[in-house]
């Protein structure tokens, strides 16, 4: 009897520490573009995050994207459907575009006189649609790092302390060369080393319930919070993030013509999603039931690439610890 009230005390702590880890959840909203969500067949609409000034006096245009497909990642190839205006129309944004929002994708690097001048990003997806983003100097799309950690979900109801806003980005660095030839169907594998500062601090749900759950939380096991979890309902707010660092890498460019490219590569381990997949058991920071990765003590991890279909494809591999993120690429030429 005292093993069961035990047992049930623990679940009734566990239940009101995921009562309080969900408060950030917020009232669903008739949004009209909310309404329904799709497989496949819809558009990628085309974001300006904000723009910030770099120590050497040029300025970065960022922007990002919204492909409202949750499962068809979209190809849309460098030349008239996917361009910028004025000047050239290749600024290096992807033409791989994987599902949901995407957030700071890429940068465009602009002069420090920029000024009054805009840069417009147009995108018209397969199904015929086009959107536009338009990037400017206006004063309220300024970002700094606080900016971004709060918009990608990193930061609590916009909450900060001093060690989060000192927070720096992680810094990934692929070893070896940045171009790559292999074979289709030929294995291809690379190691990209990742280190970081330990900031904002890795989401660890036993830890969360330590500190909600008083002093029977310490007969909970991870299994018992695991379980528990699943069983209650997700936080809903408008971005969520559970903090820590990991790597991904994706393909940001495939060669013109490929179609169901997601199909044709193949990557070993699965990768974290870098985009916002808020369904709960969702390999994704954004899922309620994601906790980072246990990464190798030296930093160095191991990925493999296999190729079905010959061409150059433009790999994006993005290390992220929760609230800022650096960036990698790699080439690879894989011949027939």
């Amino acid at each position: 009897m005292k093993a069961y009230k035990s047992i049930k005390t623990i679940s009734v702590l566990l239940t009101a520490a995921l009562v309080v880890f969900s408060s950030y959840a917020t009232a669903d909203q008739p949004y009209h573009y909310a309404r329904n969500t799709y497989q496949s067949g819809q558009h990628t609409e085309v974001a300006y995050e904000g723009w910030r000034e770099n120590d050497d006096g040029t300025i970065s245009l960022t922007f990002g994207y919204f492909n409202h497909n949750w499962k068809e990642e979209l190809d849309i190839p460098v030349g008239e459907n996917n361009f910028f205006t004025p000047g050239e129309l290749d600024r290096g944004q992807p033409t791989h575009f994987l599902p949901r929002r995407n957030r700071f994708t890429f940068d465009v690097l602009v002069p420090g006189d920029f000024g009054d001048s805009e840069l417009v990003w147009e995108v018209t997806s397969p199904n015929g649609l086009t959107r536009r983003a338009y990037g400017t100097l206006r004063a309220d799309y300024k970002i700094d790092n606080m900016i971004i950690m709060s918009e990608t979900g990193a930061l609590g109801a916009g909450s900060s302390d001093a060690e989060t806003r000192a927070n720096v980005p992680p810094v990934v660095a692929l070893i070896g060369d940045e171009i790559r030839t292999v074979r289709v169907g030929q294995p291809l594998s690379f190691q990209t080393r990742v280190t970081d500062d330990g900031v904002p601090e890795p989401f660890d749900p036993m830890r969360r319930i330590r500190l909600l759950g008083g002093a029977a939380a310490v007969l909970a096991t991870p299994e018992m919070v695991r379980n528990r979890m699943m069983m209650t309902p997700p936080p809903k707010p408008t971005v969520a993030k559970n903090n820590g660092l990991y790597l991904s890498w994706n393909v940001y460019r495939a060669p013109e013509g490929l179609k169901n490219v997601q199909e044709l590569v193949h990557f070993d381990p699965p990768q974290v999603k870098p985009w916002e997949d808020t369904r709960p058991s969702a390999n994704s920071p954004w899922s309620w039931l994601w906790v980072p990765p246990k990464l190798p003590e030296d930093g160095v991890i191991d990925v493999t690439a296999t190729f079905d279909e010959p061409g150059t494809y433009l790999l994006w591999g993005r290390a992220d610890d929760g609230g800022l993120y650096s960036d990698q690429y790699l080439t690879v030429n894989v011949t027939p």
